[in-house]
């Protein structure tokens, strides 16, 4: 039987028929095992049995979960919302200045539904491994290491790796982010301090003062508690997008007059967007905080209903921004506000606000990697460890960048490398580890549909690099000589695009994809 049956004797489609795929009508079994590789809708109620009576028991992950503090759907949007507006949307118009108008509309769209569709990856194969292997929930790294091992053969033995590698990244990631975030939260109000009551003090003294009230952020228990301060935050920053959208519409010039199309600029575009609107991180502890975890993916479920308004705000900030400044846009759109203004001036206050609220929910990727290690070992004192855990990563955090507050460059190389991988490949591995032997669709479009996305991350982690390493030379050489190496090493790259895209190399590249793609099935099969 492919269903549970309820008390009226009418059929309740199992769970696993949300996210298993829908492709597939020959079954073989072995050993109790089945393989799936074309598709009507029987093939997916077999597999969903298999996987919920392997002892002859229907299991239901979700209501086997037990959170404490669950979180509404509405705490979970407002959570992804803060994630993703951070500070980055600041440097919108940035990206467009590098791309034209038009393009710059097409290209963050793309960066949406690249980045989107990875997230609802990690919570679908997370949904087919709860079934799987009986685990209610599973953090990120779980989802990897569980993939894996139960995965084809032979890579079983990378389970351990694969877990090791993405926690490393996440935790590089978020707490270099949190560092960032405090020079971040002291630039903005010391440049506020300065110019309203003319007293100059090092940069440093505002960081440090950042300290206590961080730690009172970081004491905040979950994500239920926690709802409220991402409510406060997005607050503050909608009031600062607010009033910065004010003065961009004030005589805003027609967009005919900016250009339109400027394909070089694609790799600058894809280094300021994706990691300003990737939140990879987040998305599993979210997820396994939820009342209803089944209403995190879906056509009307929170990721789309959150990055759909995410994408919107990120069109029309860089959109406004650079039709409005045109070539005289500034890194940071606030830059570009009229100084003498003391509404103006405020948008600095609102977004450093709005970051030190912020900081709360990056910061919680951190501890839950670093507490989930270590509670185990402090069980009698399980709750005076983690305030103590929580205190010292906070402290280690704003101390870091006490010590170097030019730490940014640095932490965006980090980024770059760490967003790239985590939010772009790693899913798409995890994906096929996955469904090795439930199937990838008709004439194997999964696989081809990952290749483009593995070629598109491929492309932001080197470009995204790339314009870290530059920020990170141009910190620390003189200003004279670099536009000329910039422009040197810019054209050198663009050579070596153009040598490596001929029609020649183009054809062998297709056709080395192609046999990669076949030996990659043949393998599975």
């Amino acid at each position: 039987n492919t269903i549970t049956m309820a008390a009226n004797g009418q059929a309740n489609m199992t769970e696993m028929e949300t996210f298993l795929p829908k492709d597939a009508s020959s079954l073989a079994s072995k050993d109790g095992k089945y393989k799936i590789s074309v598709s009507p809708a029987k093939t997916r109620d077999l597999e969903a049995e298999r996987l919920n009576n392997i002892d002859g028991k229907y299991y239901d992950p979700f209501k086997e979960r037990k959170v404490e503090h669950p979180t509404s759907d509405c705490d979970t949007l407002t959570h992804l919302l803060k994630a993703s507006l951070g500070s980055g949307i600041l440097s919108m118009p940035l990206a467009f200045k590098n791309t034209g108008v038009a393009l710059g509309v097409f290209c963050t769209i793309l960066v949406a539904v690249v980045c989107t569709h990875c997230c609802y990856i990690i919570v679908k194969c997370a949904h087919v491994l709860y079934y799987k292997t009986r685990v209610p929930a599973m953090s990120f790294a779980d989802v990897g290491e569980s993939a894996f091992a139960n995965g084809p053969p032979w890579g079983r033995k990378f389970a351990k790796v694969a877990r090791i590698a993405i926690q490393l990244g996440l935790f590089s990631a978020y707490f270099g982010t949190c560092s960032v975030y405090t020079v971040l939260i002291g630039t903005n109000f010391e440049q506020v301090v300065e110019y309203y009551f003319d007293v100059e003090l090092d940069l440093r003294v505002y960081i440090i003062a950042l300290l206590l009230p961080l730690i009172l952020l970081s004491w905040v228990p979950n994500l239920k508690s926690l709802a409220p301060v991402s409510m406060v935050a997005n607050l503050f920053m909608g009031l600062g997008l607010g009033i910065t959208i004010y003065y961009l519409v004030q005589d805003m010039p027609s967009p005919r007059e900016q250009p339109q199309f400027n394909i070089v600029g694609i790799p600058a575009f894809f280094s300021i967007c994706i990691f300003a609107m990737e939140a990879i991180g987040v998305i599993m502890p979210l997820e396994n905080s939820m009342t209803h975890p089944q209403h995190f993916t879906g056509l009307c479920g929170v990721l789309n209903q959150g990055m759909s308004g995410v994408t919107l705000i990120y069109i029309l900030m860089g959109f406004l921004g650079y039709v409005k400044y045109g070539d005289a846009t500034e890194d940071s759109i606030t830059l570009n506000l009229p100084t003498e203004e003391w509404l103006a001036q405020s948008v600095k206050v609102l977004v450093g606000l709005a970051v030190f609220c912020t900081y709360g929910l990056q910061y919680y990727v951190c501890l839950d990697i670093v507490w989930s290690g270590l509670k185990d070992r402090y069980s009698k004192n399980a709750r005076l460890a983690e305030y103590v855990v929580r205190t010292a990563l906070t402290a280690i955090a704003v101390f870091l960048a006490v010590a170097v507050p030019s730490i940014g460059p640095f932490i965006g190389l980090i980024g770059a490398f760490c967003f790239s991988l985590l939010g772009l490949i790693i899913p798409i591995l995890i994906e096929i580890i996955t469904y090795w032997d439930i199937g990838f669709g008709p004439c194997n479009w999964v696989i081809y549909k990952n290749i483009l996305v593995f070629i598109f991350g491929l492309f932001a982690l080197v470009f995204g690099s790339y314009t870290s390493i530059r920020d990170i030379v141009t910190l620390y050489s003189p200003s004279d000589n670099m536009n000329s190496t910039i422009g040197a090493n810019t054209t050198e790259m663009l050579e070596l695009l153009e040598n490596t895209l001929t029609p020649l190399n183009t054809s062998e590249i297709i056709n080395n994809t192609l046999a990669a793609v076949t030996n990659l099935t043949d393998s599975f099969s």
